[in-house]
């Protein structure tokens, strides 16, 4: 059966409009790109399988970001991960590599790849390897994959960044979320976006989750308790991260209020943000470091509450990403056998219908 996103199914989170693929990509000169790995089948042998892992890119525009960097925030809501990069960010406001997703053991051969890339096609050229921060986002597939195998290495970090483009995003089971779990279903990769009016400019708002936590199912603030699966990880969980791009020129402190927000549309698909689940956004602005909307950047140093316009954009792309994740997401058998089934839509929406 084919998967269809939320909106398909007449489910629309908040009342501001969604960009044209409703996607991280809308922004302009964002890409997305994915390396996934699955292999084998049947009981763990680490080392050898099942392997059910692999590596999401998030590309800023441009192809030479230490050079042109992007504004950049982060915030962490739960710190129970292992994510690299992060404390440069909160120090220097800025993103000069893309962001990779992946599972929490391969941060570091991420993080290489990352390296190689950025050597060899940005500062080859230069003659000269300077000191730069690769962002590396992580959460955990230990139940679905050989998460000690360590089969993600550094080319697939580099074949998920060249392989980025922008339109529409594979979601669900692809990339670094194909061996991820959300509310006890299916999880993995989900986008959103809303478009923002602000002094008569419009931006656009554009979010991307890797899906791998806990709690009580919740869509469009049904809860659905009879669909919430009695595993003990569907409560607890593990962890999420969830991207925040924007072409409006926000600085960094306005982009870390914004990065809050996020947390708002998590807390509304269910999550109860549990001790194990490491829970982090980043966000970034592609035009703060430039003067495309010099005139826009000033109106927001003016006056700082134009951020109002923003914040629901955030929250409501962060909820749908996160039920578009699961709602595209299919069926994965893992090691051991283990399963993670995609989440029921046909009863979804009947419990949806039946409240109106």
């Amino acid at each position: 059966m084919e998967r269809r996103r939320a909106r398909a199914y007449g489910i629309a989170i908040g009342d501001i409009p969604t960009g044209h693929h409703n996607a991280i990509t809308d922004v302009p000169g964002v890409r997305v790109g994915h390396a996934t790995l699955r292999e084998g089948d049947g009981p763990l042998r680490i080392g050898e399988g099942p392997i059910r892992t692999g590596v999401t890119a998030i590309v800023p525009p441009g192809e030479d970001w230490w050079s042109h960097p992007v504004e950049a925030a982060q915030f962490t809501w739960n710190g129970s991960g292992t994510t690299a990069g992060l404390s440069c960010i909160d120090e220097y406001e800025r993103i000069e590599t893309p962001i990779c997703l992946t599972n929490t053991l391969s941060v570091g051969t991420v993080y290489e790849g990352i390296v190689r890339y950025m050597v060899e096609h940005v500062f080859k050229e230069k003659g000269n390897v300077p000191w730069f921060n690769p962002i590396v986002g992580e959460t955990s597939d230990a139940f679905l994959n050989d998460i000690g195998g360590l089969h993600v290495r550094p080319e697939h970090a580099v074949e998920a960044i060249r392989s980025a483009s922008g339109g529409p995003v594979e979601e669900g089971a692809v990339g670094g979320g194909l061996g991820m779990s959300c509310l006890g279903w299916k999880g993995g990769i989900g986008t959103s976006s809303r478009v923002v009016d602000v002094e008569g400019e419009t931006g656009i708002v554009g979010v991307l989750v890797q899906s791998n936590f806990g709690g009580l199912l919740t869509i469009d603030g049904v809860q659905m308790p009879d669909l919430s699966p009695e595993q003990e990880d569907a409560v607890d969980g593990s962890s999420i991260m969830m991207i925040v791009a924007t072409d409006l020129p926000l600085s960094g402190h306005l982009l870390q209020r914004a990065a809050r927000r996020a947390t708002f549309g998590l807390a509304r698909t269910g999550s109860r943000g549990g001790h194990g689940s490491g829970d982090y956004v980043i966000a970034l602005s592609t035009t703060y470091r430039n003067d495309d909307r010099a005139v826009l950047r000033d109106a927001f140093m003016r006056s700082r509450g134009l951020i109002d316009h923003v914040f629901p954009s955030v929250a409501d792309a962060t909820e749908e990403a996160i039920l578009n994740s699961m709602f595209m997401a299919t069926r994965v058998v893992g090691r051991d056998g283990n399963t993670r089934e995609a989440l029921p839509i046909g009863q979804v929406v009947k419990r949806l219908e039946a409240r109106g």
